[in-house]
């Protein structure tokens, strides 16, 4: 369920939201790096509280497409790549992006009313853990029916927010915001009356 088989152009065609997520992220990451214009690109993107309050709202948005380093990038793409699928399978490419920007913004929302004008912060985290979120709205709604997404998902949550404390320079408000709106957004796509509706849409 959560291990890709698919060949490259099979990945493109069947989960496109997520693979078009990669696709942007990779590319901005490699402009940051890029002499002269990688530094521009990152700090008039990063999230930097204090511009924010001067009215550079745009940051809202733009950290969640940058990353501070290899491994960081890294590390949240193949979480995309792993588990997006699944979630874009089910919930359906529009409420996939939604819930990943939705996530993904009030994480960096919450970033900037609990923590003061000198905070600065980038990365995909917060809709990476709206993704996990969902999941656990999924398990919730669904009980037994999909153990195997229950087996795999809950200890993944766990360990993850666990990291979250254990890992130095990490925004443990975007995550644990971006965690709680995957599941409340995920608690009301799940509902059993709404995933049947779907199916009768699709038919």
């Amino acid at each position: 369920m959560f291990i890709r088989r698919e060949s490259f152009s099979e990945y493109i065609r069947l989960y496109p939201v997520v693979s078009a997520l990669i696709a942007i992220n990779v590319i901005i990451y490699i402009l940051t790096i890029l002499p002269g214009i990688g530094d521009l690109v990152m700090f008039h993107g990063m999230g930097i509280n204090r511009l924010i309050a001067d009215g550079d709202w745009w940051r809202f948005i733009t950290p969640m497409f940058l990353h501070a380093g290899l491994m960081h990038v890294l590390f949240n793409m193949f979480a995309l790549f792993l588990f997006g699928p699944e979630l874009e399978r089910i919930a359906g490419k529009t409420r996939f992006l939604n819930l990943f920007f939705l996530a993904g913004l009030f994480g960096n929302v919450a970033s900037y009313f609990l923590h003061d004008g000198s905070y600065a912060y980038v990365g995909a985290s917060g809709a990476i853990y709206g993704i996990f979120g969902a999941f656990g709205a999924f398990v919730y709604h669904t009980k037994g029916a999909f153990p195997q997404i229950r087996q795999i998902i809950l200890p993944i949550i766990v360990i993850s927010v666990i990291m979250t404390f254990l890992t130095p320079n990490i925004n443990i408000t975007a995550h644990l915001t971006g965690l709680a709106v995957g599941f409340l957004v995920g608690f009301s796509y799940f509902h059993p009356k709404n995933i049947t509706s779907w199916r009768k849409k699709r038919r």
